[in-house]
């Protein structure tokens, strides 16, 4: 569990250092690879941020972690703390989420304001953002796909979204609890229980034997939930290490903090918490409270097992 939960924070910092940046880009900045969080550039998007710092994406895990209550995740108090994160200084808030999180009524009615939103867009709005935040529902005991649909239409109603969220909890659930990884085939059956669209993204993961393959800087879709899983899953399916991984999806660019948010969740999930390189961890900004944090959530989970 601390893996997955150390995984998220760290490839959601170092992404920060490649995000929305195009691949050559990337290579321009760092020519020798985005690897460590020292080297992050200063401009003008990512000095808002120390070095070492999560974003919103981690925030929001956090959001959701701390809406943990007899069991399972609280639907109203993650909505809340997702609107008490949302009235603070919420930087990197997508333009979808802050929408969705700006409305009046939105504690008391979350997925009648994740709906309206998606209708209004025609339902063609399928953004990452409740992919990126969904690793720790899969370290839940029960009920995982249920609650992982649940917490996505706080936010994002699309069932591209939703299956997105299934997939990635789902396998983090498989990894901790029974390690078990899932096979291409369970996740393409989990893809067609929610959206025909998920299976072309999966089989690209899948068929893909390098990460470029699947165009992870493409300028007008780098936020789409498709995208974002598909990294994820190529990291899943290809990557050697934990170290592997994290290079691997960072150094592509795009919407390189979310992708490296969710890919190494899994990371971690599936190499462990020992194969997290001690710099990463050490070097986090806020470690200590982070740490703290996560600790405590996963000795209540624990605990409740025994």
């Amino acid at each position: 569990m601390l893996g997955c939960l150390y995984g998220q924070a760290i490839g959601d910092a170092l992404g920060l250092g490649s995000e929305f940046m195009s691949k050559d880009e990337v290579k321009k900045n760092y020519p020798n690879g985005l690897k460590n969080y020292d080297q992050i550039i200063q401009d003008a998007h990512r000095r808002r941020w120390a070095k070492g710092a999560w974003t919103d994406d981690t925030d929001m895990m956090l959001c959701i972690l701390n809406g943990y209550d007899n069991e399972a995740f609280n639907l109203h108090r993650v909505a809340s703390n997702f609107k008490d994160w949302f009235n603070g200084t919420p930087m990197g808030i997508g333009n979808h989420t802050y929408k969705v999180l700006c409305m009046a009524d939105y504690v008391e009615q979350p997925e009648m304001c994740s709906k309206l939103w998606w209708e209004l867009s025609r339902q063609q709005s399928a953004a990452n953002g409740a992919l990126m935040r969904t690793s720790v529902v899969g370290l839940a005991q029960t009920n995982i796909e249920v609650q992982a649909e649940a917490i996505c239409k706080l936010t994002h109603y699309d069932p591209r979204c939703v299956g997105s969220c299934v997939i990635a909890s789902s396998i983090i659930h498989n990894l901790v609890w029974y390690n078990n990884e899932l096979s291409y085939e369970d996740i393409k059956n989990i893809a067609q229980r929610y959206d025909e669209r998920i299976l072309e993204w999966v089989d690209a993961a899948y068929n893909s034997s390098e990460i470029s393959m699947l165009n992870l800087d493409e300028t007008y879709s780098i936020g789409y939930t498709l995208r974002t899983l598909s990294a994820a899953l190529w990291c899943y399916w290809h990557s050697t290490s934990f170290k592997n991984g994290l290079f691997s999806v960072v150094n592509e660019g795009g919407d390189a903090d979310t992708n490296g948010a969710i890919a190494c969740a899994i990371l971690g999930a599936r190499f462990g918490y020992s194969s997290l390189p001690s710099y990463y961890i050490n070097n986090l900004y806020k470690q200590m409270e982070y740490h703290q944090t996560i600790t405590s959530f996963v000795n209540l989970i624990l605990n409740e097992k025994a």
